[in-house]
């Protein structure tokens, strides 16, 4: 899984690019720290790009925020 459709991850991500964006890039940090990743994949792929396959498969996502009342 190399190519991911922006159109699906922009589903998972409430059609906000920057929210997928912001989404992407905390994960890939946290994979470029260590953390384990949450879908096979080559292990040559840079950190942003296995964080938006996980964003495509839905195992990770963004969380809504109820605004204060």
């Amino acid at each position: 899984m190399d190519y991911v459709a922006l159109e699906k991850l922009l589903d998972k991500s409430n059609g906000s690019i920057y929210k997928l964006v912001i989404l992407a890039s905390r994960r890939a940090l946290e994979i470029a720290e260590g953390q384990p990743k949450l879908v096979e994949g080559n292990s040559s792929l840079k950190p942003s790009t296995i964080a938006l396959q996980e964003i495509a498969a839905g195992k990770v996502t963004a969380k809504k925020i109820k605004p204060k009342e």
